[in-house]
């Protein structure tokens, strides 16, 4: 019974002693302890909200703002504007890698003082074409070349005529062409006739350019030496069908002021034309084409032609190249 009873008492026993032998084993003094020093500190109190900032009645633009002065929190469009120099233009110059683009600014400045502004050329037949005709097939052209940049010299021919009987109608035209804007130019000279006969020689002005909607569009007034005036306005309109496949709506109206009797052209409107052409773009410069053609003579000039003992009114398949150089 006795040594029953010690597994009991030990279990009794071990809290009692094992405090004592492991504050005795660390050292430590809870009576000497300062427990205030262990206690933790305060979390801080939050910062107070920032009060909202005025926006300056007027900003003094000649001086760049400075970083520093400008209020905290504000960004994009709520920024002061600056005045910032923009970054240095990049140049493909293989010299600047060698002598430094500093070096080279004032070589480049020399060379296009030097050599001035550049100048451009093209050559463009619009219309080169066959038609065929009931009867009697002919031939169609109107070409146009300009040397210069924004203001220009041009050239520009146009006629018609009957295979086996010669040309119907040509003309030839110098003008000075002065860019009012990025789509309109004002055109000034001179237009020598070829055909028909007697010819004349008139003062062209006019203006050329691309209307809304992407019309090209020509409108030219004429006075000949004889006093006799009369206009012209031309109309085409390009509808891309693919990137290579170009259908070309056009018309065409001639006026006249007065009767010129010995020429066959009345007063009024003098005649019309519509057309419509499909071309391939084999390349941007070079694109054959298959089309229609109506032409009407209109009022007294289409008196004239039968009194002459010509339809007023003709229509033509057509098939031409355009190009440009």
């Amino acid at each position: 019974m006795k040594y029953a009873l010690l597994p009991g008492l030990a279990l009794i026993a071990s809290p009692a002693l094992a405090q004592p032998m492991d504050h005795s084993m660390h050292g430590m003094d809870h009576g000497a302890m300062d427990h205030g020093a262990m206690e933790m500190p305060p979390p801080p109190a939050a910062p107070p909200p920032p009060k909202p900032t005025e926006a300056p009645a007027h900003h003094d633009h000649g001086a760049a703002p400075s970083d520093a002065g400008m209020p905290s929190g504000l960004v994009g469009t709520d920024a002061a504007p600056g005045n910032a120099p923009p970054p240095p233009v990049v140049h493909d110059r293989p010299a600047d890698a060698f002598y430094g683009a500093a070096a080279m600014a004032p070589a480049e400045a020399a060379m296009m003082q030097a050599h001035g502004k550049a100048t451009y050329a093209k050559l463009t037949f619009d219309l080169a074409e066959y038609q065929f005709r009931e009867g009697k097939d002919g031939y169609r052209w109107e070409a146009e070349a300009w040397f210069g940049d924004l203001d220009r010299v041009v050239l520009r021919s146009k006629g018609e005529g009957t295979f086996r009987e010669g040309v119907d109608h040509a003309e030839v035209q110098a003008l000075y062409s002065k860019a009012l804007d990025p789509w309109w130019n004002l055109q000034v000279g001179i237009r020598q006739d070829i055909q028909p006969k007697p010819v004349r020689t008139h003062a062209v002005i006019g203006v050329e350019g691309r209307a809304p909607y992407q019309f090209d569009v020509q409108a030219a007034a004429f006075l000949s030496q004889r006093g006799e005036v009369t206009g012209r306005v031309e109309g085409t309109y390009d509808q891309r069908l693919t990137q290579r496949l170009i259908l070309q709506p056009r018309a065409e109206l001639n006026l006249s002021a007065q009767d010129m009797p010995d020429i066959g052209i009345g007063s009024g409107l003098t005649s019309a034309e519509l057309g419509l052409r499909l071309r391939y773009e084999i390349r941007r410069e070079f694109a054959p084409y298959v089309g229609v053609s109506w032409t009407w003579l209109a009022g007294r000039t289409a008196d004239h032609a039968r009194a002459a003992g010509h339809d007023p009114s003709e229509g033509s398949v057509v098939l031409g190249v355009r190009s440009w150089f």
